[in-house]
């Protein structure tokens, strides 16, 4: 009876996954439809669609921990929680309301909350959860124009309903992502309402609770439902979905096949396939944590056959997972939030992304190759044997991404273009001869495509929260002047801090939440201060989000929290937190790029982009060029210093001589790096000298 309660419970969550892919796709279809002629609100209306969109995320969200059931321990983040979640409701409670609707709060926190605390005790609550998200969605969809001319003034049963919403979202939150997300938009909602409390610069004007719950649930371009929102459904449950199509029909095992044909039988073999895995799939799928848990699986034999050190490897893997967020034409949910935030191309997102994606694997290649030679890893049997004839054979496998980045360039919607490459993959596996999978690969690649939607989709809703609430306090406007005081008008010292900022920020929360608090936080004064230093307007924003969307990114593998980091340690066996440090250690040029490219002007030429529009000839071509190698050259010398190898082992005083060159050569000055290149270059060839002397040695004695 217990078998077939729970497989029951799995289909239903099949069949709810696979009818949201489902009713996802049929929304870039429905415009060329009959259906398109009526007026259907959850097939036409942005808002209504953007609200259905959050639903299947919650209520699919809330079924599959049910049937999880795991229990989690009551630490001191799950005390503040539940604390910072009580005040809301107090404020409730104060609102001049008939006591019935005070109630229904009182029993909506009490569902919630307890359902995130006592998760094993009351899973059941779960399922409840999943069946109250039904309320309000159904509530808005059939009072939709009437809630959009009460937003100032909403009616009791709105409050109710945006109390339900806010919280079932701060719950599935708290249960995928973890504590520290949930617990910040808590605060900027306590904030909102407490804020005339706080004396000083940072003093608030502190607005009724009516109101904020009647912003958040009925506008229609901020609260639950606003343009982040708009991000998830219009951009990344398509790329989820395309990801999910793509592993399920087998073309992930065609493409490491190719990988490891490319590398070729080497010492750094294992290294190496990682690095071409990671850029691979990052053509697929946006998402660091999936890239990293794939290349970990094909590559974990790799590693221990060859002997490397564990964390190291689990390290690279790690690091280069991390590279998805930012390899073309499939990046994460920043650069479409960027799209939508900057109104630019998102081709030009993909040209500015190039140059970091290209410095930080270069990084972690040299990395890898120096490691192996140092500690003198042996060279091992590939799995397979694979010839030209295989290359050319499944070389198919790229056809949808150039479909892509074709109809992407030609002007089509990047949904379409995904939508239609996803269809091509489906096409393309019934036609090759050694593939034609079952139907139910397909269904199982859409159902799994959406399932792996669910912690992002999440996260961009609980943003969505928190970018209202910073609009609405203004404590955005007051961040941005405390960080110009603090760096005293000057532009590195601003960017430091910033920095420093992401990546704490990032060790709680999701790399969409990070840079949406940075934008708004920090991005004003930044761009102030770049233009002061130079900059050109236009170029200074564009560096700007490139550089929070940067460090944003390196959440990812930043622990405690980094999602990369727990990919590689699960399949490696190995200890998250250290793994975490040996993934900052094999790529340490990763933490400079981006304030090598918002420095100053000659920097921006690393994003091509925001130098190009300036210096669109020949001149500005080169010094893009120069500009790369420098920063090349800049890595290169950075990770000889921190694996102390060149040929042969450095001194003690070598290595720190080309760590602080490398690190000083990161920041964007032509002549500054041209007079580091010498003393490096000098170390260099001193190297290459006393390694012959040592092979001429060796030939002498053999």
């Amino acid at each position: 009876m217990a078998q077939d309660y729970k497989s029951f419970i799995k289909k239903i969550i099949f069949w709810t996954l696979l009818t949201s892919a489902l009713y996802h796709i049929y929304l870039v279809i429905h415009p060329f439809t009959p259906l398109s002629n009526y007026h259907i609100s959850i097939l036409s209306l942005t808002q209504v669609k953007r609200t259905v969109h959050i639903s299947l995320l919650i209520f699919a969200g809330f079924l599959i921990i049910f049937d999880k059931s795991e229990s989690s321990k009551f630490n001191f983040f799950t005390l503040i929680f539940l604390i910072m979640s009580f005040i809301p409701l107090y404020s409730f409670w104060e609102i001049n309301l008939p006591l019935i609707y005070k109630i229904y709060a009182g029993i909506i926190w009490t569902v919630t909350i307890s359902s995130a605390i006592f998760t094993k005790k009351l899973n059941f609550l779960n399922i409840l959860n999943a069946v109250l998200i039904l309320l309000p969605t159904f509530y808005l969809i059939i009072n939709y124009e009437n809630l959009i001319y009460r937003a100032i003034l909403p009616e009791p049963f709105d409050l109710v309903m945006s109390f339900l919403e806010i919280y079932l979202l701060i719950t599935i939150t708290y249960r995928v992502i973890g504590a520290a997300l949930p617990i910040l938009i808590l605060l900027f909602i306590i904030y909102n309402i407490y804020g005339n409390l706080i004396p000083g610069q940072f003093s608030g004007p502190g607005f009724s609770f009516d109101m904020i719950l009647g912003k958040l649930y009925c506008e229609t371009e901020a609260g639950l439902f606003g343009v982040i929102t708009g991000v998830s459904l219009k951009y990344l449950v398509y790329f989820t979905i395309l990801g999910g199509v793509v592993t399920e029909l087998g073309f992930g095992k065609i493409i490491s096949n190719i990988a490891l044909a490319l590398v070729g039988k080497h010492p750094a073999s294992p290294g190496r396939v990682s690095c071409i895995l990671a850029v691979f799939m990052g053509l697929f799928s946006g998402s660091g944590a999936a890239d990293t848990q794939f290349v970990a699986t094909i590559t974990r034999d790799l590693y221990q056959r060859a002997k490397y050190n564990i964390y190291i490897a689990s390290g690279i893997v790690a690091t280069v997972g991390s590279i998805a967020y930012i390899t073309p034409p499939i990046m994460g949910s920043i650069s479409f939030l960027m799209v939508e935030l900057l109104a630019i191309p998102y081709t030009h997102i993909i040209v500015m992304a190039v140059g970091p994606m290209l410095i930080y694997l270069f990084g972690i290649w040299l990395y890898n190759e120096f490691y192996v030679r140092k500690d003198k890893i042996k060279t091992i049997e590939l799995p397979i044997n694979v010839d030209k004839e295989y290359l050319l054979k499944h070389s198919f496998v790229f056809l949808p991404i150039i479909l892509i980045l074709s109809m992407i360039y030609l002007g089509f919607a990047v949904n379409i273009s995904v939508v239609l490459s996803t269809f091509l993959f489906i096409i393309l596996a019934y036609i090759a001869p050694s593939m034609r999978p079952h139907y139910s690969k397909v269904t199982l690649g859409f159902a799994n495509g959406f399932k792996s939607l669910i912690h992002i989709g999440v996260a961009v809703g609980a943003a969505n929260i928190v970018m209202t609430m910073m609009v609405t306090s203004g404590v955005a406007a007051k961040f941005s002047v405390l960080l110009s005081e603090l760096s005293k008008g000057n532009l590195f010292f601003a960017l430091i801090f910033t920095a420093i900022f992401s990546i704490i920020l990032g060790m709680g929360i999701p790399p969409i939440a990070t840079y949406v608090l940075t934008s708004a936080l920090t991005a004003p004064a930044i761009l102030k201060l770049a233009v002061a230093a130079g900059i050109p307007e236009n170029a200074a924003l564009l560096s700007t989000h490139m550089f929070l969307f940067y460090y944003a990114v390196l959440s990812e593998v930043t622990p405690p929290v980094g999602l990369s980091v727990y990919a590689s340690s699960s399949v490696f066996g190995t200890n998250p937190i250290k793994t975490g440090i040996y993934s900052a250690i094999v790529a340490l040029p990763k933490y400079l790029i981006g304030l090598s490219f918002i420095c100053s002007y000659f920097g921006t030429a690393l994003l091509i982009i925001p130098f190009l529009e300036q210096n669109s000839n020949l001149q500005g071509v080169f010094t893009i060029a120069i500009k790369f190698i420098l920063t090349g050259v800049a890595t290169l010398f950075l990770i000889i210093g921190t694996t102390g190898f060149f040929r042969v082992n450095l001194t003690k005083t070598e290595r720190i001589i080309m760590t602080t060159l490398g690190v000083a050569m990161f920041y964007p000055s032509l002549y500054l790096n041209l007079i580091l290149l010498l003393p490096g270059i000098f170390i260099i060839v001193k190297k290459i000298i006393q390694n012959r002397k040592v092979e001429d040695l060796s030939n002498v004695d053999s």
